[in-house]
């Protein structure tokens, strides 16, 4: 019975019900800005690994991997490992399994691991992307998604976005 309570305790502290509800809307605001403005601009701004960053970002603004530096610099880093395998390597179990590796390594050196980011080299594989793909949306898209998530933020109830953490 301790072993089911111990992997059933929830670590995730009580929030509000307006702070759970602004954060989903956060979520929404955010894919759906990034959306429009693609189809605006004919330029992409949205991966399948932002849903995930909009989770960290609004749910738990907080939290360090939420944090620019983390959302960004995993987003970079994740993806500069995807394409550069992509293009060295065969698309094979193996080397999914090195690009998702060796970019959580890269990220835990440089302190900015971004859970969401662990998914980038594999989207890059399997869509075939390449170098452009940093541009748009990459770096594009990471840059929108923490600025609006720190519009947002400053949104009554407010929440402190970015934070600096003491180290």
């Amino acid at each position: 019975m301790i072993f089911l309570k111990t992997i059933f305790h929830r670590q995730q502290p009580t929030q509000s019900y307006k702070f759970n509800i602004k954060s989903g809307i956060g979520g929404l605001f955010a894919i759906a800005v990034a959306a429009w403005l693609s189809s605006l601009s004919d330029n992409l701004l949205l991966m399948a690994p932002f849903g995930a960053s909009c989770v960290l970002l609004f749910s738990l603004p907080s939290s360090p991997l939420s944090q620019p530096i983390n959302l960004i610099g995993g987003h970079l880093v994740s993806s500069i490992v995807g394409i550069l395998l992509y293009h060295l390597l065969p698309l094979e179990w193996w080397s999914l399994g090195l690009a998702v590796g060796l970019s959580i390594s890269i990220m835990a050196v440089l302190r900015i691991t971004h859970p969401p980011a662990g998914a980038d080299p594999l989207v890059i594989f399997i869509g075939g992307f390449g170098w452009e793909y940093l541009i748009f949306p990459v770096i594009t898209g990471s840059v929108l998604l923490v600025l609006l998530a720190w519009v947002f933020h400053k949104l009554p109830p407010s929440n402190k976005y970015p934070i600096i953490i003491k180290q």
